[in-house]
């Protein structure tokens, strides 16, 4: 299927599921070899973000969906994070910390519970009963 590239426009052959043409791709393989062989090095394993930035050139978005493909596995590289998409604190997995993960949880509970209570009194105004004497 002939389609644009999400990264740089140009058009191309699509094939599988890769939705960015043969230079891109190429690309990405190139910045993940780099960071895969910095990685490597003993010395390098305990690097923050910021240093494999610094010293790979690849920028940190990359990195970051390196590490949520399951390309790079931070369970070797302790200091190897990305932010959570609501505080910026650094994570490990998923897309949320555990206390902004609690406080969605929280806040679904108790929109739920209000939900519930608003149903019950609009039910309660739209129901007409008439009383046995």
């Amino acid at each position: 299927m002939l389609t644009n590239c999400l990264r740089c426009g140009s058009l191309f052959v699509q094939s599988g599921a890769r939705n960015i043409c043969p230079s891109c791709y190429q690309e990405e393989e190139g910045q993940y070899e780099r960071v895969v062989t910095f990685l490597r090095k003993r010395e390098n394993r305990t690097a923050t973000m910021y240093e494999v930035v610094k010293k790979t050139n690849v920028p940190d978005l990359r990195i970051q969906q390196f590490i949520q493909q399951g390309r790079l596995l931070v369970a070797k590289f302790p200091n190897l994070g990305y932010p959570c998409l609501e505080c910026g604190q650094s994570i490990r997995e998923g897309k949320l910390c555990h206390s902004c993960a609690q406080q969605l949880k929280n806040d679904l509970a108790k929109h739920e519970i209000e939900t519930k209570c608003q149903n019950e009194r609009q039910d309660r105004l739209s129901t007409y009963r008439l009383k046995d004497k």
